[in-house]
């Protein structure tokens, strides 16, 4: 498994509390811009419209050698999942405070996949702890090198 994007920001943002894979549907020449690591998900988000699931704002760079087949490199993509598993989601994003957050995008054997999460929105109290411990951990790491 190859990461290709990361999104650090939905830890420090969210409590994660479910993580899903899902598949992504994809135009030819995305998908060899995306093997590149050409993507970006820093800004996106998930939503369901009509029992179906779609990622807004990422980013995937044109393809370099592509021509005339290239898309726009943000347009909404859709998201392949059971159609169980994103009523599980539905429900308990219509619960005060939850969404879905992308947290990566990886290949797996050929195949181009994200992690979605449910998540929770952090307050800003919540964040100061976060970093507050991630300072504690990275002062522990200095002792014990040293």
């Amino acid at each position: 498994m190859q990461i290709l994007a990361n999104n650090k920001k939905a830890y420090f943002d969210y409590f994660i509390e479910d993580e899903y894979e899902a598949g992504i549907e994809l135009k030819g020449t995305e998908v060899k811009s995306i093997k590149l690591t050409k993507v970006s998900i820093k800004e996106s988000f998930v939503r369901i419209i009509k029992n179906e699931m779609f990622i807004m704002g990422m980013f995937v760079s044109n393809y370099s050698f592509g021509n005339i087949n290239n898309v726009n490199e943000t347009r909404v993509r859709k998201l392949l999942l059971h159609k169980k598993e994103i009523s599980k989601i539905h429900e308990k994003t219509k619960i005060k405070g939850y969404t879905i957050v992308p947290l990566s995008v990886y290949n797996k054997g050929g195949i181009i996949k994200v992690k979605i999460a449910l998540a929770r929105g952090k307050k800003n109290y919540d964040k100061r702890e976060s970093i507050k411990e991630r300072d504690i951990k990275r002062d522990i790491n200095k002792m014990t090198l040293h």
